[in-house]
Order: C-alpha cells, then sequence, then structure tokens
C-alpha cells in the first residue's frame, strides 16, 4: 500500500526564496543571537543591540540576494545599520527580496538577563511585506483552531473592534476550553490596564510580559505552548514579523495602525504634535488620518507568497532555549524556522571551530 506523500508533497511546493534561503536565514539569525548572547546580563542593552546588529547585518551580506530592508532599525538617520531601505546582500543572482528584521528583539531581556529574548526575521518576494512605519499596532493574534472555527461559524468571527469577552468566547469554543483556561499575554503597559481589566473579569487568565510579544504571538499557533491570545499594542514591525510566521502557521492577526500618544491617552496637544511630526511620513507610504484606522488582517500585513521566516532564542523562551556558550567563540543555538510550503524546522545548531580541543557532545 503507498504511503501518503504529504511530506515530499510540501518540500516540492517551496517557492524559489524558501528553497534557496531558508537554510541561510537560520544561519543569519542564530549569529546575531551568539553575539547578543555575550552581552546577556550585563546591563547594557544599547550595545547588545549594536553587537547583534553587525553581526546580522554580516551574514545578510554575504548572500546572494538583492535585498531590500523593509522594517528595521529606524529610519536612515536614525539607525547606522539595517535601516529602512537599506540594501543588503552581494546584490548578485536573481532573487530579490523585502526583509523584515529585529537583530534583538527584548534588548532590556537580554540586558537584564530574563527570558524571552530572541534573534528574529522574515523575508519575502518585493511587495510581499507591510512597510510598517514606526508606530505602534493595536492587534490580536489567534492560532490555526480559531480560523478554522470561524470557516465552520461565519457568523462567529474575531473582531478587532468586538468586547475582550465576545472574542474570548469566541477562542474557547474554538479549542473547546472554557474561558478560564485561556491564557491571553499582553504586554504589561499603563496603556493596558483598562484591556487587563476586562480580560480579567471574562475569567480569563493574563500572562504579563515586559517585553516582546512577538513569540507569544507566534506561540499562539502551536499546540502546547500554553499560549492562546495574543492582545494589545505594540511596535508595528514586531507585528508584521509575528503576521508572517502565523500566516505560514494558519492563524490570524488583525492589527491597526495607532500612533504612540494616543494609545498612550496622552493629551490632544500632544497627540496633535505628534500627528505634525509623523503623517508626513506616513502618507508617503499611502498611510493618511483617513485611513489609518482600517483594520490589516494576516494577507495585508504579509501579502506575499514566498514568505519564509526565522528565529533563535537569546535567553530562555516559550520552546526556544537561550544560546550555551561553550568557550572559544563556540556556541550551541536552539531555532524555529518556516516557509510557506508550510514546513517548520526546530533545530539545535552547535558550533565547534576546534572538535579535537572540544569533542561534540549531547
Amino acid at each position: 500500500m503507498p504511503h501518503p506523500k504529504t511530506a515530499e508533497n510540501m518540500m516540492k511546493s517551496a517557492g524559489p526564496i524558501e528553497t534557496a534561503l531558508l537554510p541561510s536565514l537560520i544561519h543569519v539569525t542564530e549569529a546575531a543571537a551568539i553575539a547578543a548572547s555575550y552581552q546577556m546580563g550585563r546591563g547594557n542593552k544599547n550595545y547588545a543591540d549594536h553587537v547583534s546588529v553587525e553581526a546580522m547585518r554580516r551574514m545578510l551580506n554575504c548572500l546572494d540576494i538583492k535585498g531590500v530592508i523593509k522594517i528595521g532599525e529606524g529610519e536612515r538617520d536614525e539607525a547606522p545599520m539595517l535601516y529602512i531601505g537599506e540594501e543588503v546582500g552581494t546584490g548578485e543572482g536573481d532573487i530579490a527580496v523585502d526583509i523584515a528584521v529585529d537583530p534583538l528583539e527584548g534588548t532590556n531581556l537580554t540586558a537584564d538577563g530574563t527570558p524571552g529574548s530572541i534573534s528574529v526575521m522574515a523575508m519575502a518576494e518585493p511587495e510581499g511585506l507591510f512597510h510598517g512605519p514606526d508606530v505602534y499596532m493595536d492587534k490580536i493574534v489567534v492560532g490555526s483552531q480559531v480560523v478554522k472555527y470561524e470557516k465552520e461559524h461565519p457568523d462567529e468571527k474575531i473582531d478587532l473592534d468586538a468586547p475582550v469577552e465576545k472574542n474570548l468566547e469566541i477562542v474557547a469554543k474554538a479549542l473547546n476550553r472554557d474561558i478560564e483556561e485561556l491564557v491571553v499575554v499582553i504586554l504589561d503597559r499603563e496603556r493596558h490596564k483598562s484591556k487587563i481589566k476586562e480580560i480579567r473579569a471574562t475569567g480569563a487568565r493574563v500572562s504579563l510580559v515586559t517585553d516582546g510579544d512577538l513569540m507569544p504571538g507566534v506561540s499562539t499557533a502551536i499546540r502546547g505552548s500554553g499560549v492562546h491570545v495574543v492582545m494589545g499594542a505594540g511596535g508595528s514591525g514586531e507585528a508584521v514579523l509575528t503576521a508572517a510566521a502565523i500566516k505560514i502557521l494558519g492563524g490570524k492577526v488583525l492589527a491597526r495602525l495607532v500612533l504612540p500618544s494616543v494609545a498612550n491617552g496622552m493629551s490632544d496637544e500632544e497627540i496633535e504634535k505628534e500627528k505634525a511630526e509623523k503623517m508626513p511620513r506616513l502618507k508617503t507610504m499611502g498611510i493618511t488620518e483617513e485611513n489609518i484606522n482600517d483594520v490589516l488582517d494576516t494577507e495585508k500585513l504579509v501579502p506575499g507568497k514566498d514568505v519564509i521566516f526565522a528565529a533563535s532564542g537569546i535567553t530562555p523562551g516559550q520552546f526556544l532555549h537561550q544560546v550555551n556558550l561553550f568557550g572559544g567563540g563556540d556556541a550551541r543555538v536552539n531555532s524555529i524556522s518556516m516557509g510557506s510550503s508550510g514546513v517548520v524546522k526546530f533545530t539545535d545548531s552547535i558550533y565547534i571551530g576546534d572538535k579535537e580541543d572540544t569533542p561534540l557532545r549531547l
């Protein structure tokens, strides 16, 4: 009896970006993670970020790609490397890609030696990633079981404007759980106090994170992670990176751009000041005061058809282990990678320069 060809069919469905670049993508995030790990717990978040950015850029510039940073370390006048619009790669070959990077997601976490920091990036064909401006995105992230439930119950859909209780009722039904069994991750910020209160009023459990809600967002689509929903306003770049993984994993992201002054409930005067500063730049991206409140779904955040994603742990995380350093630059790194074919890989990479001096061990 012939066996199912699921794996073979998925392998064959991989696009040119996934086929050519996904293995190299892991090397890029792992190099950045190792660089940052040497600064773990040293209290200097800026230097930790600096060395991870340098390592990621060095590795990107070894790839035979025509790459453009769409989400990076900031505008050109704000960031010396991996700034928005920077061209990376050797420029050789036929592969052109848009790139979203966060060499060190969780700078404070690394500096303090606390769990949850990663190095992460995504690639897609040109125009395959939303060009996220340097503002916040209010979002809700759920996994593939919720998407399946919505298809089976078209009148019950997650809605960014719906009450928290209604959204959590849908998630609970989709996961065949009681609301009291759900875990909702949200950034521990003053702007979220009202939403945290709403979540707790439903009976759901709240997991507050001081920084870094990207991997919790990815975790919503991984059964057994212990995370069922991510809510709240955070960086727009992180939302796009989350959406890249969630699209591959079959989950769902709903998001809306919001100015930090608005999200943080600042005065009308401060809001108008920020609008004057940022709206001219946003207009060059096609974002106006008329459409800034539009809801962006997974497809709008990541319209690409050949998308790849990789993340490497720096400090311990939900399912990625911390970098282990063995001396002399040798290291062990834990990563997750995936592409539009649907193939997901958990890898444990060991880098040992001199195996006579440091034999490989299990």
